[in-house]
Protein backbone atom coordinates (compact mmCIF):
# COMPACT_ATOMS: atom_id res chain seq x y z
CA UNK A 1 0.00 0.00 0.00
CA UNK A 2 1.46 2.95 -1.01
CA UNK A 3 2.61 5.87 1.43
CA UNK A 4 3.67 8.94 1.40
CA UNK A 5 6.43 10.88 3.61
CA UNK A 6 4.87 14.00 5.32
CA UNK A 7 5.37 16.60 7.47
CA UNK A 8 5.07 14.92 11.28
CA UNK A 9 4.06 18.63 12.47
CA UNK A 10 1.24 18.80 10.24
CA UNK A 11 -0.17 14.73 10.65
CA UNK A 12 -0.98 15.43 14.24
CA UNK A 13 -4.44 16.41 14.08
CA UNK A 14 -4.78 16.38 10.38
CA UNK A 15 -4.18 13.46 7.33
CA UNK A 16 -2.79 16.12 4.90
CA UNK A 17 -3.58 13.62 1.48
CA UNK A 18 -6.63 13.37 2.84
CA UNK A 19 -8.01 15.95 -0.13
CA UNK A 20 -11.44 15.38 1.33
CA UNK A 21 -11.15 18.15 3.68
CA UNK A 22 -13.68 21.03 2.78
CA UNK A 23 -11.48 23.42 3.89
CA UNK A 24 -8.89 22.75 0.71
CA UNK A 25 -11.60 24.03 -1.71
CA UNK A 26 -12.87 26.67 0.53
CA UNK A 27 -9.23 28.68 0.60
CA UNK A 28 -8.19 26.69 -2.66
CA UNK A 29 -5.16 25.17 -1.25
CA UNK A 30 -5.90 21.72 -3.19
CA UNK A 31 -3.11 21.47 -5.38
CA UNK A 32 0.07 21.27 -3.69
CA UNK A 33 -1.44 17.78 -1.87
CA UNK A 34 -2.77 16.64 -5.38
CA UNK A 35 0.54 17.37 -7.25
CA UNK A 36 2.43 15.28 -4.93
CA UNK A 37 -0.45 12.73 -4.87
CA UNK A 38 -0.03 12.54 -8.86
CA UNK A 39 3.74 12.30 -8.02
CA UNK A 40 4.11 9.49 -5.82
CA UNK A 41 1.23 8.25 -5.21
CA UNK A 42 -1.91 8.08 -7.73
CA UNK A 43 -3.62 5.05 -6.24
CA UNK A 44 -3.33 6.52 -2.31
CA UNK A 45 -5.34 4.69 0.41
CA UNK A 46 -6.58 7.28 3.09
CA UNK A 47 -7.38 5.24 6.15
CA UNK A 48 -9.71 7.88 8.37
CA UNK A 49 -11.68 10.62 6.54
CA UNK A 50 -15.01 12.54 7.24
CA UNK A 51 -16.36 10.24 5.19
CA UNK A 52 -14.39 6.88 6.45
CA UNK A 53 -11.62 5.10 4.52
CA UNK A 54 -11.24 5.32 1.00
CA UNK A 55 -8.70 5.01 -1.95
CA UNK A 56 -7.69 8.82 -3.73
CA UNK A 57 -7.18 8.14 -7.73
CA UNK A 58 -5.69 11.46 -8.62
CA UNK A 59 -4.38 10.78 -12.30
CA UNK A 60 -5.81 10.49 -15.34
CA UNK A 61 -4.79 6.52 -16.56
CA UNK A 62 -6.19 4.83 -13.71
CA UNK A 63 -9.29 6.88 -14.15
CA UNK A 64 -10.38 6.35 -16.94
CA UNK A 65 -9.41 2.10 -16.36
CA UNK A 66 -11.91 2.88 -13.25
CA UNK A 67 -14.62 4.18 -15.75
CA UNK A 68 -13.48 1.84 -18.42
CA UNK A 69 -15.00 -1.00 -15.96
CA UNK A 70 -18.70 -0.25 -14.75
CA UNK A 71 -19.31 -3.86 -13.40
CA UNK A 72 -16.01 -4.38 -11.56
CA UNK A 73 -16.13 -0.69 -10.33
CA UNK A 74 -19.67 0.51 -9.32
CA UNK A 75 -21.89 3.46 -9.33
CA UNK A 76 -24.52 1.75 -7.52
CA UNK A 77 -23.15 0.18 -4.96
CA UNK A 78 -22.17 2.42 -2.59
CA UNK A 79 -23.61 5.52 -4.99
CA UNK A 80 -21.42 8.80 -6.48
CA UNK A 81 -20.04 11.05 -3.91
CA UNK A 82 -18.04 9.81 -0.79
CA UNK A 83 -20.41 10.26 1.75
CA UNK A 84 -22.18 6.95 2.62
CA UNK A 85 -25.93 6.84 2.52
CA UNK A 86 -26.88 5.26 5.77
CA UNK A 87 -30.59 4.49 6.27
CA UNK A 88 -30.46 5.07 10.10
CA UNK A 89 -29.25 8.39 9.77
CA UNK A 90 -32.02 11.41 10.90
CA UNK A 91 -32.71 12.82 7.85
CA UNK A 92 -30.86 10.88 5.39
CA UNK A 93 -32.95 9.85 2.67
CA UNK A 94 -32.71 7.39 -0.37
CA UNK A 95 -32.58 9.15 -4.24
CA UNK A 96 -32.29 6.41 -6.72
CA UNK A 97 -31.00 8.19 -9.66
CA UNK A 98 -29.70 6.82 -13.36
CA UNK A 99 -26.18 8.68 -12.81
CA UNK A 100 -25.66 6.17 -9.43
CA UNK A 101 -27.09 3.21 -11.26
CA UNK A 102 -25.31 0.10 -12.79
CA UNK A 103 -26.35 -1.72 -16.02
CA UNK A 104 -28.78 -2.61 -17.30
CA UNK A 105 -31.37 0.08 -15.53
CA UNK A 106 -28.85 2.74 -16.21
CA UNK A 107 -29.03 2.65 -19.96
CA UNK A 108 -32.46 1.95 -20.10
CA UNK A 109 -32.92 5.68 -17.81
CA UNK A 110 -30.45 7.50 -19.58
CA UNK A 111 -32.02 6.90 -23.04
CA UNK A 112 -34.81 8.02 -21.47
CA UNK A 113 -33.58 12.16 -21.40
CA UNK A 114 -30.58 12.03 -23.92
CA UNK A 115 -33.04 13.19 -26.64
CA UNK A 116 -33.07 16.43 -24.72
CA UNK A 117 -29.56 16.86 -25.38
CA UNK A 118 -28.71 15.66 -29.22
CA UNK A 119 -27.12 17.50 -31.61
CA UNK A 120 -30.40 18.87 -33.12
CA UNK A 121 -31.33 19.73 -29.91
CA UNK A 122 -28.44 21.93 -29.34
CA UNK A 123 -29.19 23.61 -32.99
CA UNK A 124 -33.12 24.45 -31.84
CA UNK A 125 -32.13 25.67 -28.65
CA UNK A 126 -29.33 27.76 -29.82
CA UNK A 127 -31.11 30.90 -31.16
CA UNK A 128 -32.95 30.78 -27.22
CA UNK A 129 -29.84 30.29 -25.76
CA UNK A 130 -28.71 33.62 -27.29
CA UNK A 131 -31.17 35.62 -27.01
CA UNK A 132 -31.67 35.11 -22.87
CA UNK A 133 -27.69 35.21 -22.57
CA UNK A 134 -28.08 38.77 -24.58
CA UNK A 135 -30.60 40.27 -22.43
CA UNK A 136 -28.64 39.62 -19.11
CA UNK A 137 -24.94 40.74 -20.46
CA UNK A 138 -26.92 43.85 -21.36
CA UNK A 139 -28.63 44.36 -18.44
CA UNK A 140 -25.01 44.14 -16.72
CA UNK A 141 -24.03 47.65 -15.51
CA UNK A 142 -20.57 49.16 -16.97
CA UNK A 143 -18.47 50.22 -13.98
CA UNK A 144 -20.27 49.19 -11.10
CA UNK A 145 -19.30 46.67 -8.77
CA UNK A 146 -21.69 43.26 -8.98
CA UNK A 147 -21.73 39.27 -8.27
CA UNK A 148 -21.25 37.71 -11.63
CA UNK A 149 -22.32 34.27 -9.49
CA UNK A 150 -25.78 35.99 -9.27
CA UNK A 151 -26.37 37.80 -11.83
CA UNK A 152 -25.03 35.96 -14.20
CA UNK A 153 -24.02 32.37 -13.86
CA UNK A 154 -26.98 31.30 -11.62
CA UNK A 155 -29.10 33.46 -13.76
CA UNK A 156 -28.57 31.83 -17.27
CA UNK A 157 -28.14 28.09 -15.78
CA UNK A 158 -31.76 28.21 -14.07
CA UNK A 159 -33.76 29.96 -17.26
CA UNK A 160 -31.98 26.99 -18.96
CA UNK A 161 -32.96 24.11 -16.38
CA UNK A 162 -36.59 25.98 -16.30
CA UNK A 163 -36.87 25.65 -20.49
CA UNK A 164 -35.68 21.91 -20.05
CA UNK A 165 -38.12 21.00 -17.15
CA UNK A 166 -40.99 23.60 -18.22
CA UNK A 167 -40.66 24.88 -15.11
CA UNK A 168 -42.59 27.61 -14.42
CA UNK A 169 -39.96 30.79 -15.05
CA UNK A 170 -41.62 33.07 -11.99
CA UNK A 171 -40.18 30.29 -9.51
CA UNK A 172 -37.15 29.41 -11.46
CA UNK A 173 -34.86 30.21 -8.51
CA UNK A 174 -36.33 27.76 -6.37
CA UNK A 175 -34.26 25.41 -9.02
CA UNK A 176 -30.78 26.41 -7.73
CA UNK A 177 -31.78 26.29 -3.91
CA UNK A 178 -32.92 23.01 -4.53
CA UNK A 179 -29.52 22.38 -6.20
CA UNK A 180 -27.69 23.91 -3.45
CA UNK A 181 -28.96 21.85 -0.75
CA UNK A 182 -28.72 18.36 -2.59
CA UNK A 183 -25.23 18.77 -3.93
CA UNK A 184 -23.69 20.05 -0.61
CA UNK A 185 -21.86 16.22 0.54
CA UNK A 186 -20.60 18.57 3.59
CA UNK A 187 -24.52 18.30 5.20
CA UNK A 188 -24.27 14.82 6.01
CA UNK A 189 -21.61 15.48 8.85
CA UNK A 190 -24.82 17.34 10.82
CA UNK A 191 -27.88 15.92 11.62
CA UNK A 192 -29.57 20.09 11.81
CA UNK A 193 -28.59 20.35 8.36
CA UNK A 194 -29.45 16.97 6.68
CA UNK A 195 -33.14 17.94 8.44
CA UNK A 196 -33.37 21.15 6.93
CA UNK A 197 -32.08 19.36 3.46
CA UNK A 198 -34.78 17.05 3.97
CA UNK A 199 -37.65 19.64 4.28
CA UNK A 200 -36.11 21.28 1.22
CA UNK A 201 -35.74 18.50 -0.91
CA UNK A 202 -39.71 17.62 0.25
CA UNK A 203 -40.27 20.71 -1.38
CA UNK A 204 -39.14 19.95 -4.59
CA UNK A 205 -40.18 16.44 -4.59
CA UNK A 206 -43.99 18.10 -4.48
CA UNK A 207 -43.55 20.78 -6.08
CA UNK A 208 -42.49 18.09 -9.18
CA UNK A 209 -45.06 15.75 -8.39
CA UNK A 210 -47.79 18.48 -9.10
CA UNK A 211 -45.86 19.56 -12.78
CA UNK A 212 -46.06 15.67 -13.42
CA UNK A 213 -49.52 15.28 -12.55
CA UNK A 214 -50.14 18.45 -14.70
CA UNK A 215 -48.67 16.63 -18.22
CA UNK A 216 -50.01 12.70 -16.95
CA UNK A 217 -51.80 11.96 -19.96
CA UNK A 218 -51.02 14.82 -22.36
CA UNK A 219 -49.44 14.64 -25.79
CA UNK A 220 -45.76 14.35 -25.19
CA UNK A 221 -43.66 17.68 -25.28
CA UNK A 222 -39.82 17.97 -25.50
CA UNK A 223 -38.98 18.59 -22.09
CA UNK A 224 -37.66 16.20 -19.36
CA UNK A 225 -40.66 15.77 -17.45
CA UNK A 226 -42.47 14.75 -20.72
CA UNK A 227 -39.78 12.57 -21.23
CA UNK A 228 -40.01 10.40 -18.35
CA UNK A 229 -43.86 10.02 -18.63
CA UNK A 230 -43.42 8.24 -21.92
CA UNK A 231 -40.97 6.81 -21.73
CA UNK A 232 -40.65 2.83 -20.29
CA UNK A 233 -37.90 3.00 -18.52
CA UNK A 234 -39.05 5.61 -16.27
CA UNK A 235 -42.97 6.30 -16.34
CA UNK A 236 -43.37 4.03 -13.45
CA UNK A 237 -40.63 5.28 -11.01
CA UNK A 238 -41.86 5.86 -7.29
CA UNK A 239 -41.55 9.16 -5.88
CA UNK A 240 -37.98 8.80 -4.33
CA UNK A 241 -36.27 7.66 -7.90
CA UNK A 242 -38.23 10.68 -9.69
CA UNK A 243 -37.24 13.23 -6.99
CA UNK A 244 -33.98 11.40 -7.05
CA UNK A 245 -33.12 11.44 -11.59
CA UNK A 246 -34.57 15.65 -10.54
CA UNK A 247 -31.93 15.94 -8.33
CA UNK A 248 -29.12 14.59 -10.45
CA UNK A 249 -30.41 16.60 -13.67
CA UNK A 250 -30.96 19.78 -11.60
CA UNK A 251 -27.30 19.34 -10.42
CA UNK A 252 -26.03 18.41 -13.03
CA UNK A 253 -27.67 21.48 -14.92
CA UNK A 254 -27.09 23.95 -12.59
CA UNK A 255 -23.89 23.64 -10.40
CA UNK A 256 -21.51 22.51 -13.88
CA UNK A 257 -22.65 25.04 -15.94
CA UNK A 258 -22.91 27.81 -13.42
CA UNK A 259 -19.38 27.12 -11.84
CA UNK A 260 -17.70 26.88 -15.50
CA UNK A 261 -19.61 30.10 -16.21
CA UNK A 262 -17.94 31.26 -13.32
CA UNK A 263 -14.66 30.36 -13.81
CA UNK A 264 -14.91 31.86 -17.54
CA UNK A 265 -14.74 35.41 -15.35
CA UNK A 266 -12.55 34.22 -13.04
CA UNK A 267 -10.37 32.17 -14.75
CA UNK A 268 -9.45 34.61 -17.65
CA UNK A 269 -9.40 37.70 -15.11
CA UNK A 270 -6.29 35.35 -13.37
CA UNK A 271 -4.75 34.72 -17.06
CA UNK A 272 -4.80 37.83 -19.11
CA UNK A 273 -2.11 36.97 -21.41
CA UNK A 274 -4.75 34.12 -22.46
CA UNK A 275 -7.20 36.60 -22.50
CA UNK A 276 -5.78 38.77 -24.80
CA UNK A 277 -5.59 36.12 -26.87
CA UNK A 278 -8.90 35.42 -26.70
CA UNK A 279 -10.30 38.82 -27.09
CA UNK A 280 -7.79 39.20 -30.54
CA UNK A 281 -9.18 36.00 -32.18
CA UNK A 282 -12.45 34.78 -31.15
CA UNK A 283 -12.36 31.78 -33.08
CA UNK A 284 -10.64 30.26 -30.72
CA UNK A 285 -13.73 30.28 -28.29
CA UNK A 286 -14.54 26.07 -28.63
CA UNK A 287 -11.58 24.96 -27.51
CA UNK A 288 -11.21 28.13 -24.99
CA UNK A 289 -14.51 26.67 -23.94
CA UNK A 290 -12.78 23.03 -23.39
CA UNK A 291 -9.41 24.35 -21.32
CA UNK A 292 -11.97 26.30 -19.08
CA UNK A 293 -13.90 23.76 -17.97
CA UNK A 294 -10.88 21.03 -17.47
CA UNK A 295 -9.18 23.98 -15.67
CA UNK A 296 -12.69 24.65 -12.91
CA UNK A 297 -13.67 20.89 -12.93
CA UNK A 298 -16.76 21.40 -11.45
CA UNK A 299 -17.45 18.37 -9.60
CA UNK A 300 -14.26 17.88 -8.44
CA UNK A 301 -14.61 14.00 -7.76
CA UNK A 302 -17.00 10.84 -8.78
CA UNK A 303 -17.15 8.09 -6.69
CA UNK A 304 -16.96 4.07 -7.33
CA UNK A 305 -17.26 0.97 -4.98
CA UNK A 306 -14.99 -1.98 -6.49
CA UNK A 307 -17.29 -5.14 -6.67
CA UNK A 308 -14.34 -7.61 -6.58
CA UNK A 309 -10.55 -7.75 -5.25
CA UNK A 310 -8.91 -6.36 -7.78
CA UNK A 311 -6.00 -4.70 -8.26
CA UNK A 312 -5.26 -0.68 -9.45
CA UNK A 313 -1.80 0.69 -10.69
CA UNK A 314 -0.26 -2.20 -8.76
CA UNK A 315 -2.33 -1.59 -5.73
CA UNK A 316 -4.81 -4.20 -3.53
CA UNK A 317 -8.50 -2.83 -3.94
CA UNK A 318 -10.42 -5.10 -2.12
CA UNK A 319 -14.43 -6.20 -2.28
CA UNK A 320 -16.35 -3.26 -0.93
CA UNK A 321 -13.11 -0.38 -0.87
CA UNK A 322 -14.57 3.09 -1.87
CA UNK A 323 -12.79 4.95 -4.84
CA UNK A 324 -12.71 8.62 -5.00
CA UNK A 325 -11.82 9.67 -8.72
CA UNK A 326 -10.39 13.14 -8.88
CA UNK A 327 -11.70 14.58 -11.84
CA UNK A 328 -10.39 17.74 -10.71
CA UNK A 329 -6.60 16.24 -10.42
CA UNK A 330 -6.67 13.75 -13.82
CA UNK A 331 -7.38 17.48 -15.24
CA UNK A 332 -4.13 18.64 -14.20
CA UNK A 333 -2.69 15.65 -14.86
CA UNK A 334 1.06 17.25 -16.49
CA UNK A 335 1.78 13.58 -17.99
CA UNK A 336 -1.02 14.77 -20.26
CA UNK A 337 -1.85 18.56 -19.97
CA UNK A 338 1.75 19.36 -19.73
CA UNK A 339 3.47 21.22 -17.23
CA UNK A 340 1.07 24.52 -17.50
CA UNK A 341 -1.33 21.99 -16.73
CA UNK A 342 -2.46 24.76 -13.84
CA UNK A 343 -3.10 27.54 -16.11
CA UNK A 344 -6.06 28.07 -18.72
CA UNK A 345 -4.28 27.85 -22.14
CA UNK A 346 -7.12 29.03 -24.37
CA UNK A 347 -5.22 26.68 -27.30
CA UNK A 348 -4.20 23.55 -25.40
CA UNK A 349 -4.30 21.33 -28.16
CA UNK A 350 -5.79 18.71 -26.12
CA UNK A 351 -7.53 20.37 -24.41
CA UNK A 352 -11.13 17.94 -25.18
CA UNK A 353 -9.22 15.43 -23.44
CA UNK A 354 -10.45 16.56 -19.81
CA UNK A 355 -12.20 14.76 -17.58
CA UNK A 356 -14.86 17.16 -16.16
CA UNK A 357 -17.77 14.93 -17.78
CA UNK A 358 -16.34 11.71 -16.74
CA UNK A 359 -15.91 9.07 -18.77
CA UNK A 360 -17.26 6.06 -19.96
CA UNK A 361 -21.24 5.18 -19.55
CA UNK A 362 -21.95 8.00 -17.59
CA UNK A 363 -20.14 10.97 -19.12
CA UNK A 364 -22.58 13.27 -18.57
CA UNK A 365 -25.62 12.96 -20.49
CA UNK A 366 -25.93 17.02 -20.72
CA UNK A 367 -22.36 18.27 -21.51
CA UNK A 368 -23.43 19.20 -24.99
CA UNK A 369 -25.64 21.88 -23.22
CA UNK A 370 -22.98 23.26 -20.99
CA UNK A 371 -20.65 23.73 -23.59
CA UNK A 372 -22.92 25.56 -25.77
CA UNK A 373 -24.19 27.62 -23.23
CA UNK A 374 -20.74 28.93 -22.25
CA UNK A 375 -19.58 29.32 -26.10
CA UNK A 376 -22.62 31.64 -26.60
CA UNK A 377 -21.56 33.64 -23.11
CA UNK A 378 -18.07 33.95 -24.24
CA UNK A 379 -19.43 34.80 -27.77
CA UNK A 380 -21.57 37.51 -26.89
CA UNK A 381 -19.12 39.08 -24.87
CA UNK A 382 -16.99 39.37 -27.42
CA UNK A 383 -19.70 40.70 -29.83
CA UNK A 384 -19.56 43.77 -27.04
CA UNK A 385 -16.09 43.66 -26.42
CA UNK A 386 -16.76 42.96 -22.89
CA UNK A 387 -13.91 42.19 -20.21
CA UNK A 388 -14.82 41.27 -16.78
CA UNK A 389 -12.36 42.49 -14.30
CA UNK A 390 -12.26 40.52 -10.91
CA UNK A 391 -12.03 43.57 -8.28
CA UNK A 392 -12.18 40.65 -4.51
CA UNK A 393 -11.41 37.41 -3.50
CA UNK A 394 -14.28 34.83 -4.78
CA UNK A 395 -15.91 33.27 -2.08
CA UNK A 396 -15.82 29.22 -2.66
CA UNK A 397 -17.91 26.35 -1.65
CA UNK A 398 -16.50 24.42 0.83
CA UNK A 399 -16.94 20.87 -0.40
CA UNK A 400 -14.66 18.17 -1.85
CA UNK A 401 -18.01 17.50 -4.04
CA UNK A 402 -19.35 20.80 -6.05
CA UNK A 403 -16.34 22.58 -7.13
CA UNK A 404 -17.26 26.47 -7.27
CA UNK A 405 -18.15 29.66 -6.06
CA UNK A 406 -20.41 31.49 -3.95
CA UNK A 407 -19.89 34.99 -5.24
CA UNK A 408 -17.59 36.93 -7.31
CA UNK A 409 -17.44 40.46 -7.14
CA UNK A 410 -16.62 41.72 -10.80
CA UNK A 411 -16.64 45.00 -12.60
CA UNK A 412 -17.16 44.67 -16.77
CA UNK A 413 -14.85 47.55 -19.19
CA UNK A 414 -14.38 47.53 -22.77
CA UNK A 415 -11.60 46.14 -24.57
Amino acid sequence: MATLAADPARTSSVDPFDVSRAELYRDDVWQAPFRQLRAESPVHYVPHSDFGPYWSISTYKPIVEVESLPDLYSSETGGITLADFDEKMPGAVKMPMFIAMDRPKHTGQRRTVAPAFTPSEMVRMTENIRTRTSEVLDSLPWGEQFDWVDTVSIELTTQMLAILFDFPWEDRRKLTLWSDWAGDIELFKDEEQRMIRLQHLHECATYFTGLWNQKVGKEKTPDLISMMIHSDAMAEMDQMEFLGNLILLIVGGNDTTRNSMTAVAYGLDLFPDERTKLENDPSLIPNAVQDIIRWQTPLAHMRRTATQDTVLEGQQIKAGDKLALWYLSANRDESVFGADADKIVVDRPNARRHLAFGHGIHRCVGARLAELQISVLLEEMAKRRMRVNVVGAPERVAACFVHGYRKLPVTISKY
